[in-house]
């Protein structure tokens, strides 16, 4: 899986993140709970951001099936679970995340 392209770095490797939330209406209903836990999720992807791992991330407002994205940036696809797990949403159980390899082309 290590033959992604990418314009400056062709050690890294891309994945597609997609996380689920636990209903569709969940970005307009969360709980208190709900929304402490979304502000460290987003703490937590930020910081990945700022290390050069997540190179976009947020939320995708699709009515009928909204969900996260995010793609990342790594050296070996070994990282990737550990960042899922890693995840203060995940933790809490308040969304699931699936991934996929992904054949990135950067501009930069």
């Amino acid at each position: 899986m290590s033959n992604n392209i990418s314009s400056n770095n062709p050690s890294q490797i891309h994945f597609m993140l997609k996380s689920t939330p636990p209903r569709v209406t969940f970005h307009q209903n969360m709980t208190e709970e709900e929304r402490n836990i979304m502000l460290q999720h987003i703490a937590y992807w930020t910081d990945k951001q700022n290390q050069g791992i997540a190179l976009v991330f947020g939320p995708v407002l699709n009515p009928a099936a909204p969900h996260g994205l995010a793609i990342i940036e790594v050296e070996n696809e070994e990282q990737v679970p550990k960042l899922i797990e890693e995840d203060p949403a995940v933790i809490a159980r308040l969304m699931t995340t699936e991934f996929y390899p992904m054949k990135a082309i950067i501009k930069l």
